[in-house]
């Protein structure tokens, strides 16, 4: 039985898998953006500066680590980012049902 870290990718597969990744990432970008234009309109101590500067270095952080395309990662990070709504079925869509199903599996341990 073929491991998912063993998981084997076509390109066509590949770029199907980048593109979600690049479309999850554009939305998870604007909605921080949109986020940060609410929050940053009722700033009004510096305290509340240096504590949006925190959150949004920590977010940083997240999402820099969080897009990881490697063969052996990607399946968990799709399968992450559909968990957090960040993926829909549709950005899925040219990946065979296998990996399809792993994704889908692996929301429910994440």
């Amino acid at each position: 039985m073929e491991q998912v870290t063993e998981t084997q990718w076509s390109a066509q597969e590949k770029a199907v898998a980048k593109a979600a990744l690049s479309t999850a990432q554009q939305r998870e970008l604007e909605s921080l953006i949109k986020l940060v234009r609410e929050t940053a309109s009722q700033v009004n101590s510096i305290d509340e500066v240096w504590h949006l500067h925190d959150f949004l270095s920590a977010r940083r952080f997240d999402i820099d680590g969080k897009y990881d395309d490697r063969d052996g990662e990607i399946l968990f990070v799709l399968a992450q980012l559909r968990k957090d709504g960040w993926v829909v079925p549709e950005d899925l869509t040219g990946l065979e049902p296998a990996k399809i199903s792993k994704i889908t599996a692996l929301t429910r341990v994440l």
